[in-house]
């Protein structure tokens, strides 16, 4: 019994340490994603684009984080732009938290590409079943830890710049640009850190049937980094398969398929290296409803794939 409050109290500090590094869910299928971090990338499709996304990580390890993911966004060329709304619940154990932001880009074009230039504005909550931890006090565990559940929210904004042409993009962005202190319904705070991304990708044609997709993600709060670096051969624009290196962490196998001309299914399987964290499994589903534009001046540059 008494090893088995060890277990819960090692959880509950375990959690509380994950808590700044996981404030920014991770997501390996990051290039079908950019809108959760680019507020610049809305309307850049030409398309009512909606996607789902969920992630398991660290399957099988009790506590670990889940994360429910869904983002649409489309032209809006009466606003010069484009908009979108973007929804991230995400669960570490006791701890979650739920973002929504309505998104706008204003978007330009610049020589053969298109230039966004996006804000994000809406509600951060985030909170903590005190409950899930069940544990022996006399351990020396913290005992102002909060034994209901508590929960509490803020205002919230970041912004992001969006360049693409037909055959590749590049993007830079930054959230909780406040770096807004979340005060409890226990008097408890939970501090949110600025962060900051930078995304690109070239789409190269190797024969009429085959294509190659790699891309670079990098996520930084400042302080620490995670950089992806993601490659994916594509068949005939219809089946996708690669892998991806994520630096000081392990690699991710990428696989997907183009369903139909505007529906899209991808699976990321990634692998731990020099850890015995378990494995974590992603899924995506994306749709895209083209839109045909009269107005000669209402000119979109597609990304081919990306």
């Amino acid at each position: 019994m008494r090893l088995r409050k060890i277990v819960f109290s090692f959880l509950g500090v375990f959690v509380c340490s994950l808590l700044h590094a996981q404030q920014e869910p991770q997501f390996s299928q990051n290039m079908f994603n950019k809108l959760a971090n680019n507020p610049g990338f809305a309307g850049s499709n030409g398309a009512i684009c909606a996607t789902v996304l969920h992630r398991s990580q660290w399957m099988s390890f009790e506590g670990a984080p889940k994360t429910l993911n869904f983002s649409i966004d489309a032209p809006m060329p009466f606003l010069h732009g484009g908009v979108g709304l973007n929804v991230v619940k995400d669960g570490i154990g006791p701890f979650s938290t739920i973002e929504f932001k309505g998104v706008y880009a204003y978007r330009t074009e610049i020589g053969s590409g298109q230039l966004g230039v996006g804000i994000s504005l809406g509600m951060y909550q985030s909170g903590i079943d005190g409950g899930y931890l069940r544990y022996d006090k006399s351990l020396g565990i913290d005992p102002s830890t909060p034994e209901g559940n508590v929960q509490g929210s803020k205002l919230d904004f970041g912004a992001g710049v969006y360049f693409n042409t037909q055959d590749a993009y590049i993007g830079v962005s930054t959230a909780h640009i406040p770096e807004p202190v979340i005060e409890w319904s226990d008097g408890q705070t939970f501090n949110l850190e600025r962060h900051y991304f930078l995304i690109s990708g070239y789409y190269y044609q190797i024969t009429s049937n085959i294509s190659l997709n790699p891309s670079l993600y990098l996520k930084s709060d400042g302080a620490t980094s995670q950089l992806d670096v993601n490659t994916n051969v594509i068949y005939n624009d219809l089946i996708w398969s690669g892998v991806s290196y994520r630096l000081d962490e392990g690699l991710v196998a990428l696989t997907g398929m183009n369903i139909t001309d505007d529906l899209k299914f991808g699976l990321a399987y990634d692998i731990t290296i020099g850890s015995e964290l378990p494995n974590s499994l992603e899924f995506m589903l994306g749709y895209c409803f083209k839109i045909k534009y009269s107005r000669p001046d209402s000119k979109y540059k597609n990304p081919r794939f990306l």
